[in-house]
């Protein structure tokens, strides 16, 4: 999500990030994410290699990600800050209704807080993406091991709640990367995850406002950023269920972000 002042929510998770300690060295076990539910690869969207238990993840590149792997006319559904006991479910209903997958960036301490919904992502056949421990977007201008304590710990607490899948993608709240961040985050598999379109969300600036920014910005890119999470979402899930429909209508498919 893009940077922003006066978000007492992030306040009361980096004040519930303070007791997590760093972890380095992390050798959780991979589980490929499934492009479906209940295991069917959906149409377009090919499921990550499958990693043997006890193996570090394969690293990936380090560049950050915004093309779509189901190709040019294609978009990616991205949704930050969860998951969120009220507007997580609310949005995987849209998502189900219309047959759209989507990558979920989740806040450590919301997937700790949540594991069930962390499950209930994984189960829908979407994927997960690290967004930090606390979402501290100044996190550039931290220490090499601040960034990696926000990652590594953030990394294994979505992995824990989920079951034992990993966070493939990793998105550095605000867009707040470095050169370290990226790499690091790339060695442990987790492919660095960018934006196209900010659908301003965050703001509410009411749905007719979202749903006109996608459509005005859709040449730009193919990914696409909204929220589930940090106050008031509805607008965010009347905005879905608009904007999903008319995608389709105007011939794009969906897929994930390249890895």
């Amino acid at each position: 999500m893009v940077r922003s002042g006066g978000r007492g929510w992030y306040a009361k998770v980096l004040a519930a990030a303070l007791g997590v300690t760093a972890v380095a060295g992390l050798t959780s076990f991979w589980n490929a994410q499934l492009g479906a539910t209940e295991g069917r690869p959906a149409q377009g969207v090919s499921a990550p290699p499958a990693q043997a238990p006890g193996r570090k993840a394969a690293p990936v590149s380090a560049d950050i990600a915004h093309a779509s792997d189901a190709g040019a006319h294609s978009v990616n559904i991205t949704i930050d800050d969860g998951p969120d006991p009220v507007w997580t479910p609310e949005v995987l209903q849209v998502l189900r209704d219309h047959g759209v997958k989507a990558t979920f960036c989740m806040v450590g301490t919301q997937a700790r807080a949540h594991p069930d919904l962390v499950k209930a992502v994984v189960a829908a056949g979407h994927r997960l993406c690290d967004h930090t421990v606390s979402h501290d977007v100044t996190m550039d201008r931290k220490s090499k091991a601040y960034q990696s304590q926000q990652i590594l710990d953030a990394e294994r607490m979505i992995t824990k709640a989920s079951g034992g899948v990993r966070p493939l993608y990793y998105r550095a709240p605000g867009g707040a990367f470095t050169p370290y961040s990226r790499h690091l985050a790339a060695s442990r598999g987790m492919r660095p995850l960018g934006w196209n379109i900010d659908s301003k969300d965050f703001e509410r600036p009411g749905t007719s406002a979202m749903v006109a920014t996608v459509k005005d910005e859709i040449s730009n890119g193919p990914t696409l950023l909204f929220h589930d999470a940090g106050g008031d979402r509805s607008q965010t899930v009347a905005a879905l269920r608009e904007v999903l429909p008319w995608l389709k209508e105007q011939g794009y498919s969906f897929g994930f972000p390249v890895r």
